[in-house]
């Protein structure tokens, strides 16, 4: 799969990082309230008593019975995060979900008889540099340049480590073929290692929302970046990169639509897909590479 990278300039970002983190915020707000709306669809939930809440009243009780009273009778929600899409039991539960809450694709999963395979086992380091040696470039112009960049270090991609990366200069970069700015940004990624902004063991930990607002510290990194890495890199289950041009075409002829949504309308839309957005953005993919090929 060919996916063009829309980071062209980190500034361009400001309106869909600012939307990502609003609507990811108030996802996890929505999540915290006392009762859920009847169209709401979290999967994975545990529902609690919900504590007792202060009363000015004085309760009396036996030693032996101690009782609760709360005045809220809504049990509390705690979410339950889903699983990595790094097995096909996982992906097949992902795929059940989505056909039995998106009738339309529902129909679009039918039809495609090969599943989506999330298998990338790469380390996050190596999997960001290797983000930003690709970005604006053709997949074969990329890889070449790729295949040279992991030629300079001892051990090949297992010896691409910040320190190593920072021992690269701006020139010797450019001589496999590495703009001046793109080699500033994997320095940059370098040092934020190095200082201790980032790691790949915090990587691993972070919530989608901490990724996206640390991640796009990095220079050159915005939120569609950031977007394919938690996808492609991390199997994250639940990512709708709203600001993905494939992905906006995939849910305009999916349900018809007159005009491209913007990311209000892609939350609203996609609400249906949680908590597998990431597995329904695949298949908005697959579906213009069809439409495509026609």
């Amino acid at each position: 799969m060919n996916i063009v990278a829309s980071d062209k300039n980190p500034n361009s970002n400001n309106l869909i990082n600012s939307a990502v983190v609003m609507s990811l915020r108030k996802t996890l707000t929505a999540a915290n309230q006392p009762s859920l709306s009847p169209g709401s669809s979290i999967v994975a939930v545990q529902l609690a008593d919900s504590e007792a809440s202060g009363s000015s009243s004085r309760i009396t009780f036996r030693p032996r019975k101690i009782r609760k009273v709360s005045s809220d009778p809504s049990p509390r929600i705690i979410i339950t995060a889903s699983p990595p899409l790094s097995t096909k039991s996982t992906v097949d539960l992902a795929l059940r979900h989505l056909q039995s809450s998106d009738e339309l694709l529902g129909a679009l999963i039918t039809t495609h008889n090969d599943p989506p395979v999330f298998e990338s086992s790469n380390p996050p380091f190596l999997s960001l540099a290797r983000s930003i040696l690709y970005q604006q470039l053709a997949t074969k112009a990329a890889k070449c340049i790729y295949d040279r960049f992991i030629s300079l270090f001892n051990g090949g991609e297992s010896g691409v480590v910040p320190e190593s990366v920072i021992s690269l200069s701006a020139v010797d970069l450019r001589k496999i073929g590495v703009s001046g700015r793109k080699a500033s940004y994997l320095h940059d990624l370098a040092e934020k290692y190095n200082n201790g902004v980032l790691s790949d063991e915090l990587i691993m930990k972070m919530s989608d929302e901490e990724l996206i607002e640390r991640l796009t510290l990095v220079k050159g990194i915005g939120v569609w970046t950031v977007h394919m890495f938690m996808i492609f890199s991390l199997h994250r289950p639940d990512v709708l990169p709203i600001g993905d041009l494939g992905v906006r075409k995939g849910v305009k002829d999916l349900y018809g639509l007159k005009d491209l949504p913007g990311p209000l309308q892609m939350e609203q839309l996609c609400e249906k897909w949680r908590p597998y957005r990431s597995v329904g953005s695949w298949y908005m993919w697959r579906l213009i590479e069809a439409r495509k090929t026609k």
